[in-house]
């Protein structure tokens, strides 16, 4: 028992599905806020939550969301 680790049992729900994810990327390869050159995690955060697709998230899950998918930005 002292050599293996013990399954974790909580559950970590992700704040983004299939659709919220769509909704991010589809924003994140859009044109930028105006004012702004590019978009930021943290512009990205505010719009999700504007468009009333989440209500809340943080910019670190924003950026974790778009490392993890297979979007081709360029």
């Amino acid at each position: 028992g002292a050599l293996t680790r013990r399954p974790s049992r909580r559950l970590y729900p992700h704040k983004l599905d299939g659709a919220g994810e769509a909704h991010l990327v589809a924003i994140a390869c859009g044109p930028a806020p105006e004012g702004q050159q590019r978009w930021t995690l943290l512009l990205l955060a505010d719009r999700l939550v504007a468009l009333h697709v989440v209500d809340r998230i943080s910019n670190q899950t924003v950026g974790r969301t778009l490392k993890t998918t297979h979007s081709n930005r360029g």
